[in-house]
């Protein structure tokens, strides 16, 4: 615990992917309260095109109930 899971569109190099990494198990062993050793992280690029059915819907719309940051571009549904 916990196990974080970015999803975004492809193209950020593996460079960014470790920053990215090393900042979120920062501040998650910072602000949780817990050990590095419970913390994992993982990338899943989805294709832009792919974006609204495999991401926005299910884990956007479908789970609005558990979502803490809303994104700002225009629900693609609608």
């Amino acid at each position: 615990m916990p196990h974080i899971i970015v999803k975004l569109h492809p193209g950020r190099s593996e460079q960014q992917k470790r920053q990215l990494t090393e900042e979120f198990v920062k501040d998650v062993i910072e602000i949780a309260k817990c050990e590095e050793k419970s913390v994992s992280v993982a990338f899943e690029e989805v294709a832009p095109a792919d974006w609204a059915e495999k991401v926005y819907k299910p884990d956007i719309l479908d789970k609005h109930q558990t979502l803490y940051k809303k994104p700002g571009y225009k629900n693609p549904f609608e």
